[in-house]
């Protein structure tokens, strides 16, 4: 099977400061992947890099053997919440349209049926009531689940998302989940910034060990063993999990 992502000899920085260095991967259809590592490994700056939202220094990076120019209607992201200007006076339905605007067009009304689909959206992730709802105004896991439907109602192949669990409760974390692990059920290609060793067993399949290269890649049941934590966390792994081989 071809991958439907391809990483060779990436690299990126921050000004003088190299954060990926020689990143290389390929990546499966109808994978649900966590990208793991220590604070500053270049978790969310890969996904940046991917999808030419931060320049790279060097490598190729194709999806379903397209680069991201071409490719970008069938990729789906959903950044941390900490770099959305929350206090944008709009509502959670305005929100998930956005997300519609590749059909729709930038200078076009939505029509009914685009509403249809983005309230269809809210609803799988229990914010159908919210639809008029101030986005500055919902909670911090009510914000994520609407922009996780803002990601579903593109109905994209490959959806990348940054720390999606950081900061949500219980309820949020489950619904979350249980929507990725559909995706993947459906053969879409899922990769997710991750924060919580503690449950990368239970909801990954794989795992991409990241500490500004990659230091361990593939199935979460081969790849997630404390010789290859050791390696990517060093002094600074705190977690001493009795599930991690």
């Amino acid at each position: 099977m071809l991958p439907v992502i391809n990483v060779n000899n990436l690299s990126a920085a921050y000004r003088k400061n190299q954060v990926l260095q020689e990143v290389d991967f390929q990546v499966e259809a109808g994978t649900l992947t966590s990208i793991v590592g220590p604070n500053g490994a270049g978790k969310s700056t890969l996904i940046k890099v991917m999808l030419n939202l931060h320049p790279r220094l060097t490598g190729d990076v194709s999806f379903m053997e397209m680069p991201y120019s071409k490719a970008k209607k069938h990729i789906g992201y959903v950044p941390q919440r900490g770099s959305v200007d929350w206090d944008f006076p709009t509502n959670a339905l305005d929100v998930v349209l956005m997300g519609l605007y590749g059909t729709v067009g930038w200078f076009k009304w939505p029509q009914k049926k685009h509403r249809e689909l983005a309230m269809q959206a809210l609803s799988e992730m229990g914010m159908a009531d919210y639809s008029n709802r101030q986005i500055s105004q919902l909670s911090g896991g009510q914000q994520q689940r609407v922009f996780l439907a803002r990601a579903l109602v593109q109905d994209a192949d490959i959806y990348f998302l940054d720390e999606p669990l950081a900061g949500v409760d219980a309820a949020t974390e489950r619904v979350i989940m249980d929507t990725l692990q559909q995706l993947k059920s459906r053969g879409r290609t899922v990769m997710v910034v991750h924060h919580d060793l503690q449950t990368v067993e239970d909801y990954f399949d794989h795992v991409l060990l990241l500490n500004r290269t990659v230091i361990a890649h593939g199935a979460t049941d081969k790849v997630f063993t404390n010789d290859h934590l050791y390696a990517t966390y060093g002094g600074t792994l705190r977690w001493m999990g009795e599930r991690v081989r």
